[in-house]
This record gives structure tokens, sequence and C-alpha cells, in this order.
């Protein structure tokens, strides 16, 4: 049985000779179904001309005719009652709601319109309390109170650039006695150094 080869290394085999085995196989060849490789792509592009009237075609066919793109949170002055202002104001972020941020509006003085005064700002029959869209909710406070928010912000907007000018000044004048003028315009010359 050694025929001059090395002894095999390993468990002998169990059960069966591997010589039946293959030959039980091939007789139930003609059961095993045949394997076809799938067709080669075609080598060559398709006309650009052609894939753009292809894409053109489908994306008529699934064009969406309810956008016709009006800002979603534009809000008719109009309906805005004397002595008061409306924002939008974010209420939900990945479709959680966010608590404290809401509170903080409250606090600074802004309250949820109800969906009873703008019906027509719904889709017909929304059962929502507040006028929603898109994670947004439309909030209200009275008008000369965000007056004096503005104010504020422009007041601390503008007391932050004179800081910054305030501190580059003293550094400016330190190394060659110029001032330093922070531009507010939307295009102002620049120095050029000699």
């Amino acid at each position: 049985m050694n025929d001059g080869m090395p002894p095999r290394r390993g468990r002998p085999p169990m059960g069966r000779p591997v010589a039946e085995m293959a030959n039980e196989i091939l007789e139930n060849a003609s059961e095993i179904p045949e394997f076809k490789a799938p067709a080669r792509p075609e080598m060559r592009e398709e006309d650009p001309r052609a894939r753009a009237a292809k894409r053109a075609a489908e994306l008529r066919e699934n064009r969406d005719e309810s956008y016709d793109g009006t800002d979603e949170f534009y809000i008719d002055q109009s309906v805005i009652p004397t002595g008061w202002s409306y924002e939008w104001k974010r209420r939900f972020v990945m479709n959680q709601e966010d608590i404290s941020h809401t509170m903080a509006l409250k606090r600074s003085g802004w309250e949820e319109v109800p969906t009873s005064r703008h019906p027509e700002m719904m889709s017909v029959g929304s059962q929502e309390e507040f006028i929603m869209r898109k994670g947004q909710v439309l909030m209200e406070r009275p008008l000369e109170i965000t007056q004096e928010a503005r104010l504020k912000d422009h007041r601390a907007a503008r007391e932050a650039i004179l800081g910054k000018e305030q501190q580059l000044n003293s550094v400016a004048s330190q190394f060659d006695n110029t001032r330093v003028k922070i531009g507010k315009g939307k295009y102002d010359a620049i120095r050029i150094p000699e």
C-alpha cells in the first residue's frame, strides 16, 4: 500500500473510500444544474445624448409638481396681529423634541401660535395644536420685547467690535503709531505697506 510513496500524514479517511464517493457524485452529475456565467457587460458606454434623454424622461415621470420653489416658512406680514412678532423656532432635532431649547424660548417670552388662529397655515384636517413645519414651530411674542432683544443683540455686537478695535490699536501703537480701523462696509480699501 506504500507504493514507494512516503506515508500520508494526518488521520486516515473514515467511512467509505474516497473513490467510491467520487463515483457516486459522477453518477448523479446529471441532477446538478449547470452553472452559467453572467453575460459580459457591454464594453462601450451608452451614447451620452441617449442616456440624458432617458434620465430626463425618468425625472419627468417622477417629478413632484407640488413643489414650486416658494419659501415654506414665509409669513405674510398682514396676518401678524398688531403689536406682535412671529418667528419660526426650532422644536425638534432628529425627530426628538429639544425641550431645553423650548424652555429657553419660553423664558425669553416666546409662545407657540395656536393652529386655531391661522388654520390656513396647516394642512386640512391637521390635529396639531400649534403651527408646525419640518421640526419648526411658529412662535409669537410682543413686538416691543422683540425690538428690545434685537437692540440688545446689536449693542453686544457693536461692543465686541469696539473691544477688538481697542485691542488692535493698543498693539499697533506699540509698533508704528498707526490706528487700526475695522471696516464695516462690504468693500474697504486696504492700506498697502511701503
